[in-house]
């Protein structure tokens, strides 16, 4: 493992009866840096995710963050260094927005007062491009752009020093989409965070990404810059960005 890598994994396998979800997964991501996972659906990028984060235990395998075990390490501590945009918002309905942005920073190790709270919620929610009075709107009054914006305001909140972003533009418009992306890319650097992405669209990878990890059959079928992506002579990530019928991934037709 570098001296530098955030997030490392060794020979991590996840299995669900007979099904091998992850067959021996290696992934290093770098501090500062922001991976995409690509891959066909239900080739193990969610499991992996929940796996890092402990929420799933895998079945054998390394996973290192920071060079400790993520296993053994306190989970408070733990989790509090991780902020997370979920594919569907998951934001709370019965609260105003402001509460879900700072969710996190009434509890734990944070607690602040409720005025302060909500005063870093508007703060985070102008980073993001929202307006203060939407702070005491509720979710089903927000349209699907602004709840995954609120989303990114709450991930980014307590200042993690990792982010994950499970299909960020998942449900967006294609211009609504090119506004989160950018956005990611901005606070990610700005942060100077390191990221995880989870996505189908190529868009978006090409967007956020620093480096990029192919998820197939369970393993890394393919893994580096995104300048190296579309010069790779790997037929099965050939076929994936290229949203090609034919090729080596079965299942397509």
């Amino acid at each position: 493992m570098s001296d530098f890598s955030k997030i490392s994994l060794t020979g991590v396998h996840k299995s669900f009866g007979g099904k091998h979800v992850l067959a021996g997964v290696d992934l290093e991501i770098v501090t500062g840096e922001s991976m995409v996972i690509i891959g066909g659906s239900g080739t193990g990028k969610s499991v992996l995710l929940k796996c890092i984060l402990g929420l799933m235990k895998s079945d054998s395998g390394t996973i290192l963050i920071n060079g400790e075990p993520a296993a053994s390490a306190n989970r408070d501590a733990f989790l509090a260094r991780f902020g997370m945009l979920f594919q569907g918002g998951a934001l709370f309905d019965s609260l105003p927005v402001w509460q879900n942005v700072a969710f996190r920073l009434r509890q734990g190790k944070h607690r602040l007062s409720k005025s302060d709270a909500r005063d870093l919620a508007i703060l985070k929610l102008r980073r993001v491009g929202l307006m203060p009075e939407v702070a005491d709107l509720f979710p089903a009054e927000l349209s699907g752009g602004m709840q995954k914006r609120v989303g990114l305001a709450r991930a980014i909140a307590a200042e993690p020093e990792i982010i994950f972003f499970d299909e960020p533009t998942t449900g967006l418009d294609p211009i609504m989409s090119g506004v989160i992306n950018e956005l990611i890319r901005e606070i990610v650097v700005e942060m100077g965070a390191t990221a995880m992405t989870i996505t189908h669209d190529m868009s978006s990878v090409r967007a956020i990404a620093d480096k990029v990890a192919m998820i197939h059959d369970g393993q890394v079928q393919w893994a580096g810059p995104i300048d190296d992506m579309n010069q790779s002579d790997d037929p099965y990530l050939d076929q994936f960005i290229n949203a090609r019928a034919d090729g080596p991934i079965e299942g397509v037709r």
